[in-house]
């Protein structure tokens, strides 16, 4: 089960982090990839790790925040491949402040990064999976997109990550016609480029202690099987759900 030999993988965001990770994690199941981000010399290095593992990787530049990039990198994924059978939006960004402070330069920032670029990207990959009736996508948006939380004040990330949970249920809604599915992965604490400095701090740490049932944060690793099973063909009947990996964070 669960075999993603002769499936094209596109992973945004795949150029350090939890992408990375997913990307490492698909090979391993034998899918063939995309990799898509800003940071082009981290693409290649990671490329050539993929190839390793016996798999085909293109590395592709792309702003995600730029629908004329998104665009391009679906040309890209269908010219190389063919086709297009799971897309991960797991590209993304932010700048946290409380809605009493927050700029609208900071507002804009995240949103664009978090939700406008999930619209493009899903956008453009979903018009090359309808051609061939066929398509898996997964947002990766965040347990904090389902509630709130009094340890930082990111009124921002909250907006857009719950954005793109109903993101999620309207594509997965719209596109079972075509034989596509959309499925949500909302992922607790795991230590990313993005997250680490705030991670490792004492007072994060008792305040993740105190939250998540579990008693600690997520492992490197840890999102690839829930990814694996959504994009697999036997998730087939599997559509519109917002699956949490947290711990059991948003479970108390």
């Amino acid at each position: 089960m669960f075999s993603l030999k002769n499936r094209v993988v596109v992973v945004s965001g795949a150029s350090s982090g939890l992408g990375a990770q997913m990307a490492r994690g698909f090979a391993a199941q034998g899918a063939d990839l995309v990799i898509t981000a800003r940071r082009i010399e981290k693409l290649e290095a990671l490329a050539e790790e993929l190839r390793a593992m016996g798999v085909r990787c293109l590395p592709v530049k792309c702003d995600v925040t730029d629908p004329a990039q998104a665009n391009a990198a679906a040309a890209a994924a269908e010219k190389e491949y063919g086709k297009v059978d799971v897309l991960v939006n797991c590209a993304g960004s932010a700048k946290n402040a409380g809605v009493l402070e927050m700029t609208d330069e900071e507002w804009n920032f995240t949103m664009a990064a978090d939700l406008d670029s999930v619209f493009y990207v899903t956008r453009a990959f979903a018009n090359v999976m309808k051609k061939n009736n066929y398509g898996r996508i997964i947002n990766i948006a965040s347990m904090y997109g389902l509630v709130g939380n009094p340890a930082i004040d990111t009124v921002a990330y909250h907006a857009s990550k719950g954005g793109v949970v109903n993101f999620t249920r309207a594509v997965a809604a719209e596109l079972a016609k075509y034989n596509i599915t959309c499925n949500c992965i909302c992922p607790g604490y795991f230590a990313t480029e993005l997250t680490e400095d705030v991670l490792k701090t004492d007072d994060f740490t008792a305040y993740m202690k105190a939250t998540v049932p579990l008693g600690r944060y997520g492992k490197e690793g840890e999102l690839n099987a829930g990814a694996i099973f959504l994009a697999s063909d036997e998730a087939s009947y599997v559509t519109g759900v917002i699956l949490p990996i947290d711990g059991g964070y948003t479970a108390i």
